[in-house]
């Protein structure tokens, strides 16, 4: 039986929902899954992670109690982990957390690491990983003892295939800390990872100016999505970098992608190819972006989108 371990994250809703999907890539049928929790919610989490298929939900911890975000302290404890319950595949999802956790484990393990995978095949450990902004897809072939796999939120369909998981504890030496976290900052610009969202409202060029995207958040309130926006919008200092999709920003694969007032360079479109479904408004039916997309709406952008929340709002609460 091959054991794997994934990382849980989690934030204030929960269980971020893009890690079904990296929990559906490790399945396999002589795989035994090992979910890695350091808030001490383990039990919390049971329901949804065994519905997933999750088997062992692991409370990660020191003798001193729960582990506060320190991405040595985490790595430290993960190998600690890996070690004691002899795992030695380990998954999670693609994000700034794992990006900073993940590199220390593989170096302390010299193990091989792959972030932003869109395929893993662990039969024949075959990974893919999407390169050249989106124009090829590479196929590597690892070798070692241990791996690290960083799957891209939202590639990866997420099925269900309930099991009945235990919930355990385990304990980690952590030792002196080489690096003292103070304080984590989140940006105020939005309130959802553009890479993990599953549903994506972004502004281009059509905005006119930052105070414009106030029409965007509000129809992203009502959709539970993410808000965006093109890389002219961002050089024009409307709005942070952080909310770029493109070459030059983040790369997502919502289910949902909605485009207003966005061209649609090649350099955006290779950020967000990957999209379930696309939605451009336009003035311009013309623009590039209307030609990659599922469906257009050839109109002002200012008086779709306020329609478009009101219309939701109003499928939500029907009078």
């Amino acid at each position: 039986m091959q054991k794997i371990g994934l990382l849980i994250e989690t934030n204030t809703a929960g269980i971020k929902p893009a890690l079904n999907g990296v929990i559906t890539a490790a399945r396999g049928p002589e795989h035994e899954l090992y979910g890695l929790v350091f808030d001490g919610k383990g039990a919390a989490y049971r329901h949804e992670l065994q519905d997933y298929g999750i088997h062992k939900i692991v409370n990660v911890q020191s003798t001193e109690g729960l582990l506060s975000w320190n991405p040595d302290n985490w790595a430290k404890a993960i190998v600690q982990v890996m070690e004691q319950l002899g795992i030695n595949i380990l998954f999670g999802l693609t994000t700034s957390q794992t990006k900073d956790v993940f590199p220390r484990i593989a170096a302390m393990l010299d193990a091989p690491l792959l972030l932003d995978c869109i395929g893993v095949d662990l039969e024949t450990l075959t990974v893919e990983k999407s390169q050249f902004s989106g124009r090829t897809i590479a196929t590597f072939k690892l070798r070692g003892t241990h791996y690290l796999f960083g799957i891209r939120p939202n590639v990866i369909a997420a099925h269900p295939a309930p099991v009945t998981a235990e919930v355990l504890s385990l304990q980690t030496q952590i030792g002196d800390e080489s690096l003292m976290v103070e304080a984590v900052k989140k940006d105020s610009a939005g309130t959802m990872d553009l890479s993990e969202a599953q549903i994506i409202i972004a502004g281009g060029r059509g905005m006119q100016n930052g105070e414009n995207y106030r029409i965007l958040h509000e129809c992203a309130d009502v959709l539970g999505a993410a808000v965006g926006a093109s890389r002219v919008a961002v050089d024009a200092g409307w709005v942070p970098h952080s909310m770029q999709v493109g070459q030059t920003g983040t790369t997502v694969s919502p289910n949902l992608y909605i485009a207003c007032g966005i061209s649609g360079s090649v350099q955006h479109f290779a950020g967000m190819k990957t999209s379930g479904v696309v939605v451009a408004i336009n003035t311009d039916p013309q623009a590039a972006m209307m030609q990659h997309c599922d469906y257009g709406i050839v109109g002002d952008l200012f008086e779709i989108v306020p329609l478009l929340t009101r219309a939701l709002k109003t499928m939500r609460n029907p009078e």
